[in-house]
């Protein structure tokens, strides 16, 4: 089971609502509250800092409603874990259940309403890890900034996600080194880009591209260290998804992203032999690969051992 935060996190535990709402302002994002006029809620609030980003999990106890002119600065990633909510914005409404994703954009106006059960993990991004990691895969980074869409997410859908927000809190309350937080937290930059839809224009096919598959092969080879999408590569070649499929049956006898797995085995294999090489773990997650116990068994089917046992060599 993933866990989001453990009790070490722990800010307040059933305390007064507006105590954990004041703490929200200073240091997750300004907003206001509105509580029942009877009763008094008992509302916990579990936090973490992670190098740029801030790591919160919040129950208030008691229906509440939240709201806020805008965050401005920053884009807020919302899960629910229990209960529901009720979110209006731009004159649209939507219903949130336990597992489903709310992503708020800086402009965005912000009108949330939770009922008494619900209990949220949210992560704090600013706007420029975003226009970083945008601007670091070679995508078009919009003139009005980055955007993404008002469209229903669902976490078990995002491949790997929860996964790596697990490994992600545990980092954060074992203090892991400041170079680590920031692996992380490119990733999790890039994992969005790559799995929510925004207004980044992700490919712009060069003039002189000709497609097919040598133009994709070269792309790929280009961006290991990337969440390639088929999408994009579809682009690349100038294809239909069936025909890339086809295209890449034809010439490797794999899938586009079973080769792309390939290549990063490969590449990884190769980095480990290097002297510079740092860590397993570190290569590894800086290709994609989050769990690290599936990535070693691939490794080692691959490759004939372990990849503890290919950096030990160098050592």
């Amino acid at each position: 089971m993933t866990v989001l935060l453990s009790e070490c996190s722990q800010i307040f535990d059933r305390a007064d609502a507006y105590a954990v709402s004041d703490y929200v302002n200073q240091h997750v994002g300004s907003h206001c509250i509105l509580l029942p006029p009877r009763g008094r809620p008992q509302a916990s609030i579990s936090h973490r800092t992670f190098s740029s980003l801030d790591l919160c999990r919040i129950s208030y106890g008691a229906p509440v409603r939240v709201t806020s002119v805008a965050l401005e600065t920053i884009y807020h990633l919302q899960i629910l874990l229990r209960g529901h909510c009720r979110s209006t914005s731009r004159g649209e409404e939507q219903i949130l259940g336990p597992g489903e994703i709310l992503l708020i954009n800086p402009d965005d106006p912000v009108d949330l309403t939770y009922s008494a059960d619900c209990e949220k993990f949210i992560i704090k991004l600013p706007v420029r890890l975003l226009e970083n990691a945008c601007l670091e895969q070679h995508w078009t980074l919009p003139q009005q900034g980055i955007r993404f869409a008002a469209a229903r997410h669902v976490l078990s859908e995002m491949g790997g996600f929860l996964p790596l927000l697990g490994l992600i809190c545990q980092e954060a309350e074992n203090a892991a080194e400041p170079e680590v937080q920031g692996l992380y937290e490119r990733i999790v930059a890039n994992k969005l880009l790559a799995l929510l839809a925004s207004n980044v224009l992700r490919v712009i096919p060069r003039p002189d591209q000709r497609g097919g598959f040598e133009a994709v092969r070269q792309f790929i080879e280009e961006h290991l260290t990337e969440d390639v999408s088929v999408e994009q590569l579809m682009a690349i070649a100038r294809v239909s998804e069936r025909s890339l499929y086809t295209l890449f049956e034809r010439q490797v006898g794999l899938s586009p992203r079973d080769y792309m797995r390939q290549r990063k085995l490969e590449r990884v294999h190769a980095m480990l032999q290097l002297a510079t090489a740092r860590s397993v773990t570190e290569v590894a997650l800086d290709h994609g690969f989050l769990h690290l116990g599936r990535f070693s068994e691939s490794y080692r089917k691959r490759f004939g051992e372990l990849p503890s046992q290919t950096w030990k060599r160098q050592r």
